[in-house]
């Protein structure tokens, strides 16, 4: 390899994790102090000369704290003057957009050391919450950057039927894909299992893991006080696991600055393409719900000979993500989809789970895996981001390409219907989601209706109608297609009614 060539090529030198499940919780780190701990463990993993180099810092959004000037803070903790330091918007697809960001500066030349970080310490803030007594750390900074969505993201007839947090509008892309699959419920739980066991086994393995790790499939389908149904189909099992202190950095240089610190250069891993594309912010705002354009564009980017079975983390915040992409892949339900531990069971740290991902992914290559595939999503199968890590050097060619996965996922998208908030009249169902009480029971469900002039409405059943409860809930079968009627109602969403 020419000497040109190691200037350019961008490599991960330095990983760091850390957790801490405290006992006493006024003692507690707060997520700043946390994500300082992961960045002198990713220094001393690479010999401890990269921190004082750093000259670009991403930090990602932490939602369990604010601060006035979180990046700032970190390098005045430090004693690290970095050029650039920014934080960024939040989303779980982020961690990624930041590596390979830094991996163009780098081989552009506008960077030497560049760090991505990021941190949550919603274990210690939820205890704390309970308790009535908050630790001491630094002040909340109700003024400082917030990791909420931008107004208009969500829309107004979404909101009345509580349409509004992800746990409440991912089984609306559960039952449409499993639906256009062919599956039953049953069917569909089926492969949740296979998938979430196989993760569940590998937190196992991760010292890194929050945890429950090794739980069996049927433990993790089966409803119980403690892992209660949180918005149907899905347990508490299922689903991200956000409670958590958990903090992850990653360092990144060419390879010739590696070499010149002493880093041995199969303690390298290169960084060699990136891709990105998204779906319009409001999820209403889709063509249907059983695929995603710009997951496809992403993925089929970065598409290898080895896809089906390489090393991969196919971002796991709700079972369905990952069963999308791994049919995008060619991938069988037995091959694993993560190689953390998943979300359930590694741990959730909100915006900040794909550094650790990327942590393991390094950890896994370095012990001789050839590559490996990191995929991350944001919002509501709405921001899309993959990134491919090697032993061995890339086309810089490929890592440095304009990007044209969002011009392929919006030629593929198909037209979105009007959306109608005052409804009435016949319907099909489209999907469907219920709401949970906090003892698992139905609150209500949102059906997602397509009404007779191809219009998109939204109607609602109340938890308390039994029949229709039962009938949604069948496992034999999934309701999509069935007709009905939407009735206007003195205040609020249309009502459904089965005919």
């Amino acid at each position: 390899m020419s000497k040109t060539s190691t200037e350019r090529q961008p490599v991960i030198i330095g990983i760091g994790e850390y957790s801490e499940r405290p006992d006493n919780i006024a003692k507690s780190l707060e997520p700043s102090e946390m994500m300082a701990r992961a960045l002198e463990t990713a220094n001393k993993d690479c010999g401890g000369q990269a921190l004082a180099k750093i000259d670009s810092l991403d930090v990602v959004m932490p939602m369990s704290w604010r601060y006035s000037d979180l990046a700032g803070e970190l390098g005045k903790a430090l004693n690290i003057s970095p050029k650039r330091a920014v934080l960024g918007p939040s989303g779980g697809q982020t961690p990624l957009k930041y590596i390979h960001e830094a991996a163009i500066n780098i081989a552009e030349g506008r960077s030497k050391v560049a760090a991505v970080v990021g941190g949550e310490a919603q274990y210690s803030l939820v205890s704390a919450q309970r308790a009535g007594q908050m630790p001491s750390w630094s002040p909340f900074a109700s003024d400082g950057p917030n990791f909420a969505d931008t107004p208009g993201a969500i829309h107004p007839l979404s909101l009345q039927l509580g349409l509004y947090l992800p746990l409440n509008i991912y089984p609306l892309f559960e039952a449409a894909t499993a639906a256009h699959w062919g599956q039953t419920p049953q069917e569909a739980d089926a492969e949740t299992a296979k998938i979430l066991e196989l993760s569940s086994f590998i937190a196992g393995q991760n010292p890194n893991s929050w945890g429950p790790v090794n739980m069996p499939g049927e433990e993790i389908l089966k409803a119980t006080p403690k892992n209660r149904i949180v918005a149907w189909p899905y347990t508490k099992s299922m689903v991200a696991s956000m409670n958590v202190n958990q903090s992850a950095a990653i360092i990144i240089t060419s390879l010739q600055t590696a070499l010149d610190m002493g880093v041995a250069e199969d303690h390298c891993v290169f960084i060699t393409q990136g891709a990105a594309a998204n779906e319009p912010r409001d999820f209403l705002a889709r063509a249907n719900y059983y695929e995603s354009p710009a997951q496809d564009a992403v993925l089929n980017a970065l598409k290898s000979s080895s896809s089906a079975t390489e090393a991969a983390e196919l971002y796991s915040c709700f079972p369905v993500v990952p069963k999308m992409a791994r049919r995008i892949l060619g991938r069988e339900v037995e091959t694993a989809s993560t190689v953390t531990g998943g979300m359930s069971f590694f741990g959730a740290p909100l915006n900040n789970y794909m550094t650790h991902a990327s942590c393991a992914m390094v950890r896994k290559i370095r012990l001789g895996e050839p590559a490996g595939l990191l995929y991350g999503q944001g919002e509501y199968v709405t921001k899309h981001y993959g990134l491919r890590l090697s032993k061995t050097p890339g086309d810089l060619d490929i890592l440095l390409e304009n990007d044209d996965a969002q011009e392929i996922a919006d030629k593929a998208r198909g037209a979105v219907p009007d959306i109608v908030t005052d409804a009435k009249g016949p319907a099909q169902v489209e999907s469907f989601a219920i709401l949970s009480n906090r003892d698992g029971s139905p609150s209500h469900a949102a059906i997602m209706a397509r009404l007779e002039s191809g219009e998109r409405s939204l109607a609602k059943i109340e938890g308390s109608e039994s029949e229709a409860m039962a009938w949604l809930m069948d496992k034999s079968r999934y309701p999509i297609g069935d007709k009905g009627r939407l009735v206007k109602t003195d205040k609020g969403p249309s009502s459904w009614q089965r005919l």
